[in-house]
């Protein structure tokens, strides 16, 4: 072969092997540019997806139920026990306890009153269950503080009681109304070392609903 073939014949061949390489760079980059486009499509059809939007039809609802509403009871006690105590012409303290059945906390802020004349009954011991001779309803001149001829007068309280849900801390609730129990100059000698019970409370004014309960014992009282 004459040399001027033999250059022919070696241009043709690197010619031929540089062609490969270039389909063989250019399809692994193909590869490669296609896979990352393919990854690039899939999370872009995923994430479209989810910003689909979807109204709410008219009317949609749902269906909630309110709580039943039931009494307190106050009730008399004996602890703890009274520091402010009776004598003719003064004023004492009256210890009890206000029972919550509802399933929601209660606010007390006004407690009505019984008449004036409506008195305690006495005991001869702070359970309450032995009757003093001498110291009825009828005779011992005992009644709630500031309550006046008219049943059912309003007094608000110093300060609003809330007393805790059923089942829940601070209720029952205890509390001394301070000075909130009278005793008139013609209480008869043989209520002089008596334990009272007082004349029932005609009503309260209060509202149930969210609240922080007052820790107990409380301290409370009317002043008017």
């Amino acid at each position: 072969m004459s040399e001027t073939g033999f250059r022919r014949t070696r241009r043709s061949t690197v010619g031929r092997a540089r062609h490969a390489k270039g389909r063989t760079a250019w399809s692994l980059k193909a590869k490669i540019v296609s896979g990352v486009l393919g990854a690039v499509l899939t999370g872009t059809a995923a994430f479209a997806a989810t910003n689909w939007i979807v109204g709410l039809n008219s009317g949609s609802s749902g269906e909630g139920q309110s709580a039943s509403v039931s009494n307190l009871t106050i009730t008399a006690v004996a602890s703890p026990s009274a520091s402010n105590l009776l004598y003719p012409g003064g004023t004492g303290d009256a210890v009890v306890t206000i029972s919550n059945p509802n399933p929601f906390p209660v606010t007390i802020t006004a407690a009505q009153l019984p008449t004036s004349s409506t008195y305690a009954a006495g005991f001869t011991t702070s359970g309450l269950s032995t009757a003093q001779t001498g110291c009825s309803g009828s005779t011992s001149g005992v009644s709630w503080s500031f309550s006046t001829s008219t049943t059912g007068s309003s007094h608000t309280l110093t300060s609003p009681l809330t007393v805790g849900a059923s089942g829940q801390s601070n209720n029952p609730l205890v509390v001394t109304l301070t000075n909130d129990a009278s005793m008139n100059t013609t209480s008869p000698a043989a209520c002089a070392n008596t334990y009272f019970s007082m004349p029932s409370l005609t009503g309260v004014t209060a509202t149930g609903g969210a609240a922080t309960s007052t820790t107990s014992p409380a301290t409370d009282s009317w002043t008017s």
